[in-house]
Formats: structure tokens, C-alpha cells, sequence
């Protein structure tokens, strides 16, 4: 039987194109979509083999497509994930890979080359298998250098006091500094780790999960 897909891209041309692409490829797409709200929502009664998604969609453009690939695994554990994108996401793409189960792809649009490219990585995460651009490789791995050696003692301050769970205005109090300081702080070692502005509180938590494992090593 022919692999089942399910598509999200927020571009109708794109969108469109790569379903026709994956039917020509032999590939039965069962379901396409604007946003990964949608997706999720009817993903479980659609049970596809495999999920492919654009990294930024609505409604902020920064990182749907890959917490909703996050949000895949829990729904659907079985179905593999292949990321299409523009951009390389660094701290999702290393949370969604870090479980280490496969069926995974992170690959970037401008650089699939041919059809047979598309198919066989759709084939490949299907199965259970992981297919990554090597842009993507070379960032993850870019992160194994422990960015955390980049931080002035002061964010390493701030950034151990944001372990301990504490308000930019609680540290502030507790270095005898002001707010605004600490703030810059906080936005310095977001921008040392790479973690890029998601809207949320996420990469705070992300930052500190960092911290954390330095410790603990």
C-alpha cells in the first residue's frame, strides 16, 4: 500500500505543489492544511504514516510547524515526521531529534533537489528512519561546543538564578542591579544559546534546562 501523508504549509502554492509532487512520487496525501491547529486536530482520525510540515505557520510565523511536530509524537507515536522548511530551528529541531526514536526529517526547501530526493526521505522517516540536511547537522552540531562558554560571569549569574526559578525583578534584588539589566542580560544569553524569540516562555525554560545539564555533568 502507498505511504500516507498528511501536509501543512500556510503557502497555498507550496502547499498544492507538494501534494501534486508527493502524488507523483506515489505517495497518498490523505489530508493538507494552513496551520498546524487544524492538523492536529483531525491527525488521529486520519492516522497517517507520515507528517510533513513547514516550520513557521500561523498565527505568529516563528515555530508552529515544530512544536506541532513536538505535539505528533504524543498523538501519534507511530507516524513519522518530515520537516520541510526555509529555516534551520536549532533548539526544536534538537528537542524533536533528542529522543532519539527516528522517523525524522528536517529538510530545507531550496535544496531538495529532485523528486526522487522528496520520495525517498518520505519513504525513509515512513519507516522509522531519520533524514537530515546537512545545513541542519552542521547547526546541531555547532551546538555540541557548548555555548554556555560564551556567557560573561554576570549572565552566568543571572542565568543560575533563573534555575532557581526567580523573577527578572527577584534577580535584580538579589544582584543589586536594576531590572532593565537584568533583562539585557536575559536577552544576551537567549541570543548565546541561539534560542530565537518564540512568543512564549519556552526558551527561558530551554535556557535553563542548559544550565542544568552543564551542572550535572
Amino acid at each position: 500500500m502507498p505511504t500516507r501523508a498528511v501536509v501543512a504549509d500556510d503557502s497555498v502554492l507550496l502547499r498544492e505543489g507538494l501534494v501534486r509532487v508527493l502524488d507523483e512520487a506515489g505517495v497518498e496525501v490523505v489530508g493538507a492544511y494552513g496551520d498546524a491547529e487544524q492538523l492536529l486536530g483531525e491527525l488521529t482520525a486520519l492516522a497517517p504514516d507520515v507528517v510533513i510540515l513547514d516550520v513557521r505557520m500561523p498565527p505568529t510565523f516563528r515555530d508552529e510547524g515544530l512544536r506541532a511536530a513536538i505535539r505528533v509524537r504524543t498523538l501519534l507515536p507511530a507516524a513519522g515526521i518530515l520537516l520541510l522548511s526555509q529555516y534551520v530551528e536549532v533548539a526544536y529541531a534538537q528537542e524533536l531529534l533528542s529522543g532519539g526514536r527516528g522517523g525524522v526529517g528536517y529538510l530545507l526547501k531550496d535544496r531538495v533537489a529532485s523528486l526522487d530526493e522528496l520520495k525517498d526521505a518520505v519513504s525513509r522517516v515512513a519507516s522509522g528512519g531519520t533524514v537530515l540536511d546537512p545545513e541542519v547537522v552542521a547547526q546541531l552540531l555547532g551546538r555540541r561546543q557548548d555555548p554556555l562558554e560564551r556567557l560573561t560571569p554576570r549572565e552566568r549569574e543571572v542565568l543560575a538564578l533563573m534555575a532557581e526559578g526567580r523573577t527578572n525583578a527577584a534577580i535584580a534584588d538579589s544582584l543589586v542591579i536594576g531590572t532593565g539589566a537584568v533583562e539585557k542580560n536575559v536577552t544576551s544569553i537567549f541570543q548565546k544559546l541561539a534560542l530565537d524569540d518564540s512568543g512564549s516562555d519556552h526558551r527561558r525554560v530551554l535556557a535553563v534546562l542548559a544550565w542544568l545539564q552543564r551542572q550535572g555533568e
